[in-house]
């Protein structure tokens, strides 16, 4: 991307609030956008492995969910849902190999995009950039791990409480919130996040909204009792100051 470019100011100041890119010399930061170029993806745009390891990306606004299926029974797993400043196919950054996920956007987003070549390059030459990395893989493979452990363990209810928590701010005195990234899902698409099926997390979420603890009303998700809502994810490490 053009320095010069209209879109540069904003790329560098979206990576610059980005959890992974943040701590990057502002030298560093223009670098990667400078070896970038900006793309536009319509909403609901699939992308098979084929064609997603070949790039790295990191999105600017909107949403992705990285996922898999059964082709024999059509259920789905998605794996990570990602939002504004995070990059995805960095595993293949890593290995530079082809990993079995499938990409699907959420909203009209707006990315930057360099083949891997180039992104590894990149990554040679900020060694500091790794000592973020390291970190952000850590929770990724921490996240794959508890979806594991949800999925082997705990019922729906719990399931979906810990979804949802895990996309407030639990230290919050305020027992009111707006989940980050998952508010305007839909319920299976929320169903996906914990392999379940929409009529049993519309079952629940009409429970809980009957309960008082979540409103949930023309494709928005509230929490209004979040200290309850701890309660269900039956989790101790998140309690909520009373």
């Amino acid at each position: 991307m053009n320095p010069e470019s209209a879109f540069f100011s904003e790329s560098t100041r979206c990576l610059k609030q980005s959890a992974l890119f943040s701590a990057l010399e502002d030298v560093s930061i223009s670098d990667i956008v400078s070896r970038c170029r900006r793309e536009t993806w319509k909403r609901r745009r699939q992308l098979p492995m084929e064609e997603t390891w070949k790039r790295f990306h990191i999105l600017l606004s909107g949403r992705v969910r990285l996922s898999r299926s059964n082709p024999e029974s059509g259920r789905m797993i998605t794996l990570f849902l990602l939002g504004p400043g995070d990059p995805f196919c960095i595993f293949s950054l890593l290995d530079g190999k082809p990993h079995d996920v499938m990409l699907e956007t959420l909203d009209d987003v707006t990315l930057l995009s360099l083949p891997m070549n180039e992104a590894r390059q990149w990554l040679d030459e900020h060694q500091e950039f790794n000592r973020k990395l390291l970190p952000y893989l850590g929770e990724k493979m921490c996240s794959l791990a508890g979806l594991a452990t949800d999925l082997a363990l705990h019922d729906t209810e719990t399931r979906l409480a810990r979804l949802i928590l895990r996309h407030v701010d639990t230290s919050t005195q305020k027992q009111h919130a707006t989940p980050r990234l998952i508010n305007d899902l839909s319920h299976e698409s929320l169903a996906e996040m914990i392999g379940s099926v929409r009529v049993v997390v519309n079952r629940q979420l009409q429970h809980w909204k009957q309960e008082g603890i979540i409103d949930a009303h023309r494709g928005h998700l509230e929490v209004e009792a979040l200290q309850e809502l701890v309660k269900r994810a039956d989790d101790h490490s998140m309690k909520v100051p009373a």
